[in-house]
C-alpha cells in the first residue's frame, strides 16, 4: 500500500485550515483517508472515507506549502 499526504479542511475554523492526513492512492485522482492524526471528528472527510483530490497550493502560518494534494470532493 503505497500512503501519500493530503489536505483535509478543517470546517469549523473561522478562516481556512488544512490538515494534513495520511491517505491510500486508490485510482486516478482518488484516495482513501487512513489517518487524520487525531483530528478525525474535526476534518471534512474522516477516516475509511474515498475523496477526490486535486494539486493547490496552500500557504501556512510560516508561508508558502507549495503545492498540496488537496480533498475536495467525498466520492464514498
Amino acid at each position: 500500500m503505497r500512503t501519500e499526504t493530503i489536505y483535509v479542511c478543517l470546517p469549523d475554523e473561522a478562516t481556512p485550515v488544512w490538515a494534513p492526513v495520511d491517505a491510500e492512492h486508490v485510482h486516478d485522482d482518488v484516495y482513501r483517508v487512513i489517518d487524520c492524526g487525531g483530528e478525525d471528528e474535526a476534518v471534512e472527510f474522516g477516516k475509511g472515507t474515498l475523496v477526490r483530490c486535486r494539486r493547490q497550493t496552500l500557504s501556512g502560518d510560516f508561508g508558502q506549502l507549495g503545492e498540496c494534494l488537496v480533498a475536495y470532493e467525498y466520492v464514498g
